[in-house]
């Protein structure tokens, strides 16, 4: 997520996880890593490779959520010539390309009960046969699987094998979201921010100014290290002045007082007591409309009132949530004769 095959944190949570990578690697056991998306799970992956004798051997990855469930079985274990309508020539699968090597399996729950029942024979047996063949053919290859998934819940509902789950669990690598690793946001935005300050040809790197700082601290980032890399190049390709510290940071990009509007929201509104429905609620009645233009102009008030109540009667803010310019909503206001 840093750097390809680099960590950068400093917290107890992340450099024990760092830990269990290094001391898992040597084994030729499967490990099963789990995180939060963004949290860095192809990095621990690399890391078990690299540290394994394997490292000199391929190192395979495949996100088991990219392929549809008919392609997955293909793509994981191989085909013979005219196995399927489209296979024109046989193909070595993901096994077999891995072999001797590593092979990464990223989002390992999306997995159907079909392609987990073959994944587990694979493991177990150290071989795979191709589809459109019963040949089997050998294989040495090290798995290590990766979900943001609760997959013992899953297991438990009979959704995920619970065999397969217990041959993919020799070590567990649970990651830490951003949000509990203590001190690594300033850590990792100080990395980021410079790195992109060198890519703009920046002389000096002026960090971030203190609130901007304690923004970034506060901030839950739902989208861990990969959100904060991308919050923090932004922040930085945006500011104008190399020479000040960056003041200022735009966590959501789609953010802005021009966005399209969306389809309008119907929403149920219950009568007033007495029983006497209100002018927007005749409005939205199809059947009792008999004067179409007064309809329309009660539902126009009620949208006005509520606008204007929701701003507190800031007529400006409420034109501009309204799409409609100063001067419209000025006209009406005094068209339906509305006060504060």
């Amino acid at each position: 997520m840093e750097r390809e095959g680099q960590f950068i944190g400093q917290s107890m949570a992340f450099l024990d996880a760092v830990e269990r990578t290094s001391r898992a690697a040597p084994m030729q056991r499967p490990v099963l890593v789990i995180g939060e998306r963004g949290t860095g799970k192809e990095l621990i992956a690399e890391r078990l490779h690299r540290l394994s004798s394997r490292w000199d051997e391929p190192l395979v990855t495949m996100n088991c959520a990219a392929l549809p469930e008919t392609l997955i079985e293909a793509e994981l274990f191989g085909h013979e010539a005219g196995a399927f309508t489209g296979a024109t020539r046989a193909r070595a699968g993901r096994f077999e390309e891995a072999d001797k090597g590593t092979l990464f399996l990223d989002e390992l729950g999306t997995l159907s009960m079909g392609a987990q029942e073959r994944l587990l024979r694979a493991v177990e047996y150290g071989e795979v046969t191709r589809i459109g063949s019963s040949r089997p053919i050998r294989v040495s290859v090290r798995i290590v699987a990766a979900t943001n998934e609760d997959l013992p819940a899953k297991a438990k509902r009979g959704e995920f094998r619970a065999d397969l789950l217990d041959r993919l669990s020799f070590e567990v690598i649970t990651l830490p979201p951003l949000r509990v690793r203590e001190g690594d946001v300033a850590v990792l935005s100080d990395y980021f921010g410079r790195r992109m300050a060198a890519e703009l040809s920046w002389e000096v790197w002026p960090g971030f100014a203190e609130h901007v700082a304690r923004e970034m601290e506060d901030y839950r980032w739902p989208g861990n290290v990969r959100e904060l890399r991308n919050v923090v190049e932004r922040a930085v390709y945006r500011w104008d002045d190399w020479n000040e510290p960056i003041g200022h940071v735009q966590f959501d990009p789609f953010d802005s007082p021009w966005k399209p509007a969306g389809p309008p929201v119907q929403q149920e509104t219950q009568a007033p007591a007495g029983g006497v429905a209100s002018p927007v609620e005749a409005a939205t009645s199809y059947d009792a409309i008999e004067d179409l233009r007064a309809a329309v102009d009660a539902h126009e008030r009620a949208i006005l009132e509520h606008a204007l109540g929701k701003h507190r009667w800031n007529q400006r803010h409420t034109a501009k949530a309204l799409g409609l310019s100063y001067d419209q909503l000025r006209h009406c206001i005094k068209k339906h004769a509305l006060t504060e």
